[in-house]
C-alpha cells in the first residue's frame, strides 16, 4: 500500500498572522498600479481566483498575462520578506510532528494549495516544514481555479490512485476537492470554520488540531475510511 497525503498550506500547516494579505497587497499595487483597497474572500480560494475577484472590486478587468506577472510579483515578495513572514508568522502545533511522522511511516507528502509555488515553498522553508514534501508531485494557484481540479493534477503528478490519497486542510473547499476526486479528506479545525461545519461539509474525519501525531498516522495508514469525529 503506498500513501500519499496532499496537505493544505494556510491554516492547516501554519498561519502567517496577516503577513500573507500584506505581501499580496504589494503585489497587486505592482502589477495593477492600484492599491489593493479590498481583497476578494480568500479561504480555500486559488490565487488566480483571488487575484482576478480582487481585481473587479476595483473595477479591472484582467487576463493570464495578468496574473502571471501577479504570480512572480507575490513569489519574488514572499523571498523578499521571508524575515518577517518568519518573526510574524508560526507553525500550528502538531504541524512539524505530523509532517515527521508521516514521513517516518513511509507516507509520501505533497501539497494542494491556492499559493502559487514560489510562496508556497517560502512559506513551509521559513518554517523548517518542507523537507518531507515533494514539491514537483503537488498543485499549485497557477495551475487551476478551483480545488478538484488541484488535487486531480496532483495525482497525476505523483501518479497515486485516489483511493491511495488523504488530503488535509481546514475548508469547506478543500473537503470538497476531495470528495469530488474520491481522496478521503480529513479536515482539522484550525481555520476559521468550526469542527461542525467542516464534518457537515462532509470529511471524513475532523480534528481539532494536528497535535495527536499517532491518531493521525493511523488515520492516514488505515485501510478502511474513518467516520467524522
Amino acid at each position: 500500500m503506498r500513501r500519499l497525503v496532499l496537505w493544505d498550506i494556510d491554516h492547516t500547516l501554519i498561519d502567517t498572522r496577516g503577513v500573507g494579505r500584506e505581501l499580496s497587497a504589494t503585489a497587486f499595487e505592482e502589477v495593477t498600479g492600484q492599491p489593493m483597497r479590498q481583497q476578494a474572500k480568500i479561504d480555500g480560494i486559488t490565487e488566480a481566483v483571488i487575484f482576478r475577484e480582487t481585481a473587479k472590486l476595483h473595477n479591472m478587468t484582467t487576463d493570464r498575462g495578468d496574473f502571471e506577472r501577479f504570480a512572480a510579483a507575490l513569489s519574488a515578495q514572499h523571498v523578499r520578506h521571508a524575515g518577517r513572514l518568519r518573526e510574524r508568522g508560526h507553525a500550528l502545533a502538531g504541524a512539524a510532528a505530523a509532517l515527521d511522522a508521516l514521513a517516518a511511516a513511509g507516507v509520501q507528502q505533497t501539497v494542494v494549495t491556492g499559493n502559487v509555488r514560489g510562496a508556497a515553498e517560502i512559506k513551509l522553508g521559513v518554517f523548517g516544514l518542507d523537507r518531507h514534501i515533494q514539491w514537483d508531485g503537488g498543485a499549485y494557484g497557477e495551475d487551476a481555479d478551483l480545488r478538484p481540479g488541484l488535487v486531480e493534477i496532483a495525482l497525476t503528478r505523483s501518479a497515486t490512485a485516489a483511493s491511495d490519497a488523504v488530503l488535509i486542510g481546514d475548508t469547506p473547499a478543500d473537503i470538497e476537492g476531495g470528495l469530488a476526486t474520491g481522496v478521503r479528506v480529513i479536515a482539522v479545525a484550525t481555520g476559521r470554520t468550526a469542527a461542525e461545519d467542516l464534518k457537515a461539509a462532509g470529511a471524513h474525519v475532523v480534528l481539532q488540531d494536528l497535535t495527536d501525531t499517532d491518531r493521525l498516522v493511523e488515520l492516514v495508514t488505515a485501510r478502511t475510511e474513518h467516520t467524522a469525529a
